[in-house]
């Protein structure tokens, strides 16, 4: 490789880091606001000091002067006169902003990265320790900030209101008598499961997750959206659920990835099923065979892969170990091994999730 050529491609991965690092860092200042309600504050009730925000949300103004500063130098807050005095200058937060920063409810919203950033990193010392055993490292507590909820908003506006609709033969089951029976599986803190309830006012669910926290969470969630008689929340293993029968859907929703023993949920998830009934898998939407260099949202996969999917399966000596890259392949085997005969492909569009229908 010519010098020129080889200087070129170094000080292009240099500049890259240095970006990435800023980047990482910004995500880090997301997470400042989104804890302390700063930008909250801000959509609520308009643009501020660093002296007025500072008393609205009980922080120091000098803390709270560097983050607007910092905000407004990325272009995350506006500002109306730079010349001015530090504890003068006032920031507001664009209208554009605010569905991404400030509205948890909004399919956009995007702060919870900065949770996740913060989780993420809290375990890179025991991830480094256990890429040298082989273990899995220890499962993070759930405080000081719980988990963060980012596909709350997607389940509430999507899941029941578009993704099953537009899956005729489930849409239509949830619709008719005798009232359908639903099983979500690694239901988390409940939401894709009280969105069903909600959306299909006769059907009863029924959501399973190994995380005791996530649960606690769940049966809260439930009794506030006033859903929590038509469901029910347990702490269980998804690979010995087969016991619990006759749903006319079983979801699993982003966790096949993240299990340790995939096949056997799988076979439980169909042992579940009433005749007739569906098995509904939404996984990553990764590409079909691996390629490098990848697409943003295949590195970004690869990068949540290292850090936790792949780590959090790690620990059980039998683990499939697959990781957050799931395959279209790779799931094909998992279900036939698991007594399906094939799956299909949903005619369901969404950026980075894809539709499976296994087929008993």
């Amino acid at each position: 490789m010519p010098s020129n050529e080889s200087d070129d491609r170094t000080k292009a991965l240099a500049d890259r880091l240095l970006r990435h690092a800023g980047a990482a860092l910004e995500i880090y200042t997301i997470y400042v606001g989104e804890r302390l309600g700063l930008y909250k504050s801000l959509a609520e009730q308009g643009p501020a000091t660093s002296v007025e925000l500072a008393a609205r949300t009980g922080t120091a103004e000098r803390y709270i002067r560097e983050w607007l500063e910092h905000h407004a130098a990325c272009g995350l807050l506006d500002v109306d006169d730079t010349g001015a005095a530090p504890d003068v200058r006032r920031y507001t937060l664009p209208a554009d902003h605010i569905p991404v920063l400030a509205d948890p409810d909004d399919v956009r919203y995007q702060a919870h990265q900065g949770v996740e950033i913060a989780r993420a990193g809290r375990a890179l010392p025991d991830l480094v320790e256990a890429f040298r055993t082989g273990d899995a490292p220890p499962p993070l507590a759930w405080e000081p900030e719980g988990r963060a909820e980012w596909n709350r908003p997607l389940f509430l506006n999507l899941l029941a209101k578009e993704w099953l609709p537009a899956i005729p033969e489930i849409d239509r089951r949830l619709r008719s008598d005798p009232a359908a029976r639903v099983a979500d599986i690694a239901c988390g803190t409940g939401w894709a499961a009280i969105a069903v309830a909600q959306a299909y006012p006769r059907v009863t669910v029924d959501g399973f997750d190994l995380d005791g926290d996530a649960i606690a969470a769940a049966r809260k969630h439930a009794e506030e959206a006033g859903v929590a008689d038509r469901v029910r929340f347990a702490v269980a293993d998804a690979s010995a659920l087969s016991r619990t029968t006759g749903y006319d859907l079983v979801t699993i929703i982003e966790a096949v990835h993240d299990m340790s023993r995939p096949v056997e949920a799988l076979a439980s998830a169909r042992r579940m099923l009433a005749d007739g009934g569906v098995v509904l898998v939404v996984d990553e939407l990764v590409e079909d065979e691996f390629t490098a260099p990848a697409s943003e949202f295949e590195r970004y996969h690869y990068s949540w892969s290292v850090l936790a999917c792949l780590p959090g399966a790690m620990g059980d000596p039998r683990s499939a170990a697959t990781g957050a890259v799931m395959r279209r392949s790779t799931l094909r085997r998992y279900a036939t091994e698991a007594g399906f005969r094939d799956l299909d492909v949903l005619p369901v569009e969404h950026d980075y999730l894809r539709f499976y229908r296994l087929i008993p």
